[in-house]
């Protein structure tokens, strides 16, 4: 198979979707990687290290498209790129489809097959493990944003997060104790902060109250106590997760005229709608905007802020299914893995995810019916 590597243009992503030594792994399997030029600069990784890997170097992404059988991105493609795509290619990056309604539409168009990252889980269904990664880099780099924009020279209410001898730490509320909210909940504790975090799921507060420091506090969710808490937080980290749908809305602007003024809130659920009712995507550019005094930061692509971290963790996790993929072809590599089978969303003009029908009353089909 030819695999395509192209360069990320979404605005501020410095990420690439493989290392050289992924190429590596890819040439050894006796497949064709062909490299858009500079692909992975920003990611320190120069076009002559993916040539010694035994890659292509090509100079266009026209020419990555019309080549290749497989192309892979980091983000999802963005509309100078519809047009490229070739019906039956394969498409394997993050869609998050459901977030996104044009891009739905016009994907299915495209006829191509749509592999998304964020919807391929693990063993038995179980975990997510090509969005743990950057769900990973995501939580840990909330609560250093939500420390760094809590200073007052960028709006914030100045205060240091971990406080110092004889002052308070500040209050830190994370909504949801998946792998973001976790990761965010330990690295605000590791600063010194005072932190809420919030899930629905019994056996997983049970898990946090194990694991989590004693200054976190693990609190079964509602919206009366997302209210309350929500009035003392000097912070507050949306993590919420549904599985390839919109995220709810759990704090809604009437609930801002309540809020400490110059409370930062960094919603992590961005790539899929927003978990605040005023969340509207920002680019590490321009990473923030106020709403009734209240600081937003909702960076759609986080991890792209630390590409050299993020583009090794995230070969990790996808490599050894473009491997399988790439051996196997998509129908085949499905059937084999259930997993990946998960990953399926679109084929053709058939949405094959029900969470992304669901975000747009669009049909449904099955993904066994189209393998």
């Amino acid at each position: 198979m030819i695999v395509g590597v192209l360069k990320e243009i979404k605005a501020q992503e410095n990420r690439v979707c493989m290392t050289p030594s992924g190429v590596e792994v890819l040439k050894q399997n006796g497949h064709t990687v062909l490299v858009e030029t500079a692909a992975g600069v920003g990611s320190n990784f120069s076009d002559d290290q993916y040539k010694a890997a035994g890659a292509t170097i090509v100079s266009t992404p026209a020419e990555v498209y019309a080549k290749s059988d497989m192309v892979m991105h980091v983000k999802e493609p963005l509309p100078s790129e519809y047009g490229m795509v070739r019906p039956g290619q394969i498409v394997f990056t993050y869609f998050h489809f459901a977030a996104d309604e044009k891009l739905t539409r016009e994907f299915m168009k495209t006829g191509s097959v749509s592999i998304a990252y964020e919807t391929v889980t693990g063993p038995n269904g179980m975990g997510l493990p090509l969005l743990t990664p950057m769900s990973e880099v995501a939580g840990r780099m909330a609560a250093q944003e939500a420390a760094k924009y809590n200073e007052r020279v960028h709006g914030g209410r100045g205060i240091l997060l971990g406080g110092v001898t004889g002052v308070a730490p500040a209050t830190v509320l994370v909504l949801g104790g998946g792998i973001v909210g976790t990761n965010a909940a330990l690295m605000a504790a590791g600063l010194g902060a005072r932190v809420f975090i919030l899930d629905m799921n019994l056996d997983r507060l049970r898990y946090l109250s194990e694991v989590m420091p004693k200054n976190v506090t693990p609190l079964m969710s509602s919206p009366s106590v997302v209210r309350e808490l929500s009035k003392q937080a000097d912070a507050i980290i949306g993590a919420v997760l549904v599985v390839g749908a919109k995220a709810p809305k759990l704090v809604t602007r009437a609930m801002l005229k309540d809020m400490k003024p110059g409370c930062v809130m960094v919603d992590v659920a961005i790539d899929q709608g927003g978990c605040f009712e005023t969340s509207k995507p920002t680019t590490h550019s321009d990473p923030v905007y106020e709403v009734d005094g209240i600081i937003h930061y909702c960076v759609a692509n986080m991890p792209g802020g630390v590409p050299s971290t993020s583009t090794m963790a995230l070969t990790n996790a996808t490599l050894p299914y473009a491997v399988q993929i790439a051996n196997k072809g998509w129908k085949q590599a499905c059937l084999d893995s259930p997993g990946l089978k998960n990953g399926l969303n679109m084929v053709g003009d058939k949405i094959t995810f029900k969470g992304v029908s669901d975000a747009f009353g669009l049909p449904y089909t099955p993904a066994d019916s189209v393998l």
